[in-house]
């Protein structure tokens, strides 16, 4: 499989630590296998510290990548949902993380 260019997308707000630990595990796993990771929980805090910020900031990394990794919960997320809407009328590929982390792409 060719290395990708892979944005994650997946619940934050309103869990414990933002859910950081698992985008970060995640990043680390696509990583190990050769892709190029948008982490937006490596992002730093925007100066307007709102939701509306992040998601400007998470946008614009999206827009460059070739792929989403969508993790577990990621459907019952607000920006995740945004996320993944605009993924696909980039008609880029979208993944659940698990299955990109372990089996590769699947179509």
């Amino acid at each position: 499989m060719k290395a990708l260019r892979v944005y994650i997308a997946g619940p934050m707000t309103g869990l414990p630590e933002s859910n950081y630990p698992a985008f970060n595990a995640m990043a680390a796993r696509l990583r190990a296998l050769g892709h190029h990771v948008e982490n937006p929980a490596e992002n730093p805090e925007p100066a307007c510290k709102s939701w509306r910020g992040y998601m400007r900031m998470a946008i614009a990394q999206l827009v460059t990548c070739d792929a989403v990794a969508l993790l577990p919960g990621w459907g019952a997320s607000k920006g995740a949902v945004i996320e993944a809407q605009l993924a696909r009328g980039l008609h880029l590929n979208i993944y659940e993380a698990e299955t990109l982390a372990t089996e590769g792409p699947h179509g």
